[in-house]
């Protein structure tokens, strides 16, 4: 039955972006009155899937029930939103209930357009094809990576944006390293065939990440677009500079494209080019609509789309909504900062981390980690860390390495 809610903040998406956000502005204002609106009853950590499929992790570490992460001040509202109406400072859930709010936060994720790959859907999980990108595939991976002696493993990367763009890469390098571990790499022949026109887009991270390339023997191809694959003759479709290219594979891993979601990409709230939530890229405020604001993978501004990302931004959307809650200005800037941890060979990452413009922004000081060269701690610090910061850290509004510089008034 259809109802009517009203709360003070409404947060679309229970995902690292939603749930680190409220999780951020109850430490400032712990009687803030904030519903979520999410419909699923389990919280993935997506940046451990890539260790599932390199054999790292088994999956169910990444895996925990929604209400285990809901802060607990927070109303649960397990629906999908439908539509948007920012005009009138309201949103029609799936059922056509109705939520009233002052201030709007929307993080509903980035969605995977597996369809726009003829005949990808069918194949998933068999016929040797398989994604890191998906929860229940990721161990497919790895079953894979175990059983391959020869042949040819293929590892395709669509066009931007794509959330966590190394994931491509670090799914190729980790299977290169168990198989040259087990003594078949020479009889695999691995290809890395990228939509784009670099290895990887900072230019400052190539140099590492061509070493390895060339130590695995991997034939690195630009500019191929997946189009199409055929399971069960084993062959892909490339769209290549010269037309296109079908070629056979005994091992696939795929990257789907991604596009924003039908949610926002058909609402009041999206960019007209791009689909994502409509954000200023310094505060994360909606251009158009003052009372909203976006964050994580739907949103417009142009950072690296990854799980640090969300890191850095939670606190300043969280800091700027307080400020026009209260009728002021945002008082924080996002710089653009994303992390791509490059997982290079099973113990030793490259460890990217950058801004707006490729500017490179490290965490912590050069002598202990230099991101651009591969390093053991930068692998403890992705395998060991990070999983315990993002579950106890991130998602309980704790700010490590992360609390937003504040401006103060002039």
């Amino acid at each position: 039955m259809a109802r009517s809610y009203t709360h003070e903040v409404v947060i679309i998406g229970g995902g690292a972006a939603g749930i680190a956000t409220a999780a951020s502005l109850l430490k400032r204002r712990p009687l803030l009155d904030i519903a979520i609106v999410e419909p699923s009853e389990h919280h993935y950590y997506q940046p451990g899937w890539t260790m599932v499929g390199g054999g790292v992790f088994d999956a169910p570490v990444t895996c925990r029930p929604m209400a285990s992460v809901m802060p607990k001040r927070t109303r649960w509202i397990r629906q999908a939103a439908a539509t948007f109406q920012p005009e009138d400072n309201q949103l029609t859930l799936r059922d056509g209930s109705t939520i009233a709010y002052r201030l709007l936060i929307v993080a509903p994720g980035i969605r995977l357009a597996w369809e726009q790959i003829e005949g990808l859907e069918q194949t998933l999980g068999r016929n040797g094809v398989t994604s890191n990108y998906r929860y229940d595939l990721a161990p497919y991976t790895w079953n894979l990576v175990r059983t391959l002696r020869s042949g040819r493993a293929i590892f395709s990367q669509p066009p931007m944006p794509i959330k966590c763009a190394g994931a491509p890469q670090k799914a190729m390098y980790l299977s290169c390293d168990a198989w040259a571990d087990r003594g078949v790499l020479g009889d695999i022949d691995v290809e890395f065939r990228n939509a784009g026109g670099v290895l990887f887009g900072v230019k400052e991270y190539v140099p590492a990440l061509m070493e390895y390339v060339e130590k695995y023997g991997i034939d690195l191809k630009l500019n191929q677009t997946l189009v199409a694959v055929d399971g069960p003759a084993k062959t892909a479709t490339f769209k290549t500079e010269a037309g296109e290219e079908t070629v056979a594979f005994d091992m696939l891993h795929v990257v789907p494209p991604q596009v924003a979601p039908a949610l926002v990409a058909d609402s009041p709230l999206a960019q007209a080019e791009s689909g994502f939530v409509d954000i200023d890229p310094i505060t994360l405020r909606h251009v158009r609509y003052p009372n909203v604001f976006g964050l994580g993978d739907a949103g417009s501004s142009p950072n690296a789309k990854t799980a640090a990302a969300v890191r850095k931004q939670a606190p300043i959307v969280a800091v700027n909504a307080l400020a026009v809650l209260d009728g002021r200005q945002p008082v924080a800037d996002y710089d653009g900062y994303g992390s791509c941890p490059l997982t290079v060979e099973r113990g030793k990452i490259v460890l990217a981390e950058f801004g707006y413009g490729g500017k490179l922004l490290p965490s912590l000081p050069t002598w202990l980690i230099d991101g651009t060269r591969p390093r053991r701690l930068s692998w403890l610090l992705k395998s060991e860390a990070l999983p315990w910061i993002y579950w106890n850290g991130m998602l309980k509004g704790h700010e490590w390495l992360a609390r937003p510089q504040v401006k103060t008034a002039a």
